[in-house]
């Protein structure tokens, strides 16, 4: 992925996050003291690959345990940040987790970074940040959820 240079940089934050997805709904995570709903995922280190960064941060934030071989890339969507200063952009990378591995059976717990988890479908747009109402857009589209 390529983010803008120049002056426009500074404003775009680079992210990453996983779509688990299971009876044509999507696991997304609420984060202590938020009020809207997450895709599990974060922030890239500076030496990390999105993949990488996907990986590490839905761990740290479901416990789920992905390789990169348990992934494929869904696109980026580039959005308003949400809870950011006006102007600031998240250039999220997405990764679907590939059916018929053992993360099919496997479950997520919260962890001390989350209050919750929750399987959401496009009814529950409301509830997200602009990149997730992308995300969930673009899997309404591919026909992964409702």
């Amino acid at each position: 992925m390529s983010l803008p240079s120049g002056p426009t940089a500074a404003a775009t934050l680079r992210v990453s996050a996983v779509l688990l997805v299971r009876d044509r709904r999507v696991l997304m995570v609420r984060a202590r003291g938020r009020d809207v709903v997450y895709l599990p995922g974060g922030k890239a280190e500076p030496q990390e690959t999105d993949a990488e960064a996907a990986i590490r941060e839905a761990r740290e934030e479901t416990g789920l345990v992905f390789t990169e071989t348990d992934l494929e890339p869904f696109g980026t969507v580039l959005e308003p940040a949400h809870g950011q200063a006006p102007g600031t952009m998240v250039a999220m990378a997405l990764f679907l987790v590939r059916p018929g591995g053992a993360l099919d059976s496997a479950s997520p717990v919260a962890s001390a970074e989350v209050d919750e988890i929750e399987w959401v479908t496009s009814a529950d747009a409301r509830r997200c940040p602009p990149a997730g109402v992308e995300t969930l857009r673009r899997l309404v589209a591919a026909e992964r959820i409702d």
